[in-house]
């Protein structure tokens, strides 16, 4: 049910693939479940059937409904056609916070402008890395970091997902006038049951997008140097993405072709169980939902230490690793991998006691409430407006 302090929150992103979707699914199902008119708004070319799935299974709490666009990954002209649906869901919907989520949504939530409701509208922003992970210097990095100054004059509040994030904030951006939050990425109990093993269990797992920030490659340099040194490793690499038929063929090149097997996307807890370690080799990151998870059901864990990754192990960090680096991740991979197994399991207990005391989902949903009622005091907008909590138009759809 809705009340005078609910809020009408329209969430803004693009793939709705991997940790970014994920975040946003939770923080829409939980925000309803508090009372909020939630809507999503992303891109209709992306996600398959899985995200297809999710959708549908969360549109009943969605009273906003989904609105999907066909949207590029980067700049393109066709970003003026999403923006015009955006802008006609902006009229329709009448959300009192629009939350854009990544680069790409962030960027379409704060350009879009209707005079008839921008002065009773707040606009969030959570960048889940995005263009904060382009490397520093590059011509791209400084291009976007000029974009996000200037789109910091459209946000009312960032509600950063991890300290990291915030750190290239302030040192590549600059220190901003506007309400800053870290709401770190946080998960539920049920994440922490337990993980049965697949009957045909491999030494290895790598759950994620196969694209060249994942670090996929040196993941299969580093079998390659195991197999050379008379260690043959097993690895099941659960995703998809742009890079796959790279990887096949550097695998190839590499002589372990045969030791691993590629599958699609999957829940991650259908994942965890084909591996006794999980490997994470990316070169960048902000708080991956997959160490999250992995961490909170106790799955071994070899990491490398990028973005916020030392934030989910703690205490724990001195076990990361750098990146790009195949000599460190063999070693890293066969010191788990040879563990005893009383040893191996009572490390994995402790970094997911840490989790549960610090990622919490309710934190999560609490923090980016709190952070949009600060925003709309911050600007003096009332608490509540005639109708509010009316019902509101069925599902638009945009295309796709």
């Amino acid at each position: 049910m809705t009340t005078d302090t609910s809020l009408r929150i329209l969430h803004v992103l693009r793939a709705p693939v991997g940790g970014l979707f994920r975040h946003v699914v939770d923080l829409a199902r939980e925000q309803a479940a508090r009372g909020h008119q939630v809507g999503l708004f992303c891109d209709a070319s992306t996600g398959g059937e899985r995200a297809e799935a999710i959708l549908a299974e969360l549109a009943p709490a969605l009273a906003l409904g989904v609105v999907r666009v066909p949207m590029r990954r980067n700049p393109h002209p066709s970003d003026l056609v999403a923006l015009l649906a955006l802008r006609r869901a902006y009229l329709d919907l009448e959300p009192d916070v629009l939350h854009g989520h990544g680069s790409k949504g962030g960027a379409y939530a704060r350009l879009v402008t209707a005079p008839s409701r921008d002065a009773r509208t707040i606009r969030a922003y959570t960048p889940h890395g995005g263009s904060f992970n382009y490397q520093p210097g590059t011509p791209l990095h400084r291009l976007y970091m000029a974009a996000e100054g200037l789109l910091a004059r459209r946000t009312d509040v960032f509600l950063f997902e991890s300290n990291f994030i915030a750190g290239r904030f302030r040192a590549y951006v600059g220190e901003t006038d506007r309400l800053v939050r870290v709401v770190l990425n946080g998960i539920g109990e049920a994440e922490f049951a337990p993980i049965q093993a697949c009957p045909n269990q491999g030494d290895l797992v790598y759950v994620g997008e196969l694209r060249a920030a994942k670090g996929v490659d040196t993941l299969i340099e580093a079998m390659g140097l195991l197999q050379r040194r008379g260690r043959r490793v097993t690895l099941h690499a659960i995703g998809s993405g742009p890079d796959e038929a790279a990887l096949r063929a550097h695998a190839e090149r590499v002589g372990v072709a045969d030791n691993i097997s590629f599958a699609g996307a999957m829940p991650i807890r259908h994942a965890l169980g084909r591996g006794r370690v999980m490997v994470v080799p990316s070169r960048a990151e902000s708080l991956p939902y997959v160490i999250l998870e992995a961490a909170a059901a106790a799955e071994p864990l070899v990491s490398t230490g990028v973005g916020g990754i030392p934030e989910i192990f703690g205490p724990h960090a001195g076990a990361l690793i750098p990146a790009d680096d195949p000599e460190a991740l063999a070693a890293a991979i066969l010191a788990k991998l040879d563990e005893c197994p009383e040893a191996r399991a009572a490390a994995a207990a402790a970094l997911s006691a840490f989790v549960r005391g610090r990622f919490s989902l309710g934190q999560m949903v609490e923090g980016a409430i709190a952070g949009y009622r600060a925003a709309r005091e911050r600007r003096a907008i009332p608490a509540a407006r005639p109708g509010f909590g009316a019902p509101v138009k069925a599902s638009v759809n945009a295309g796709g």
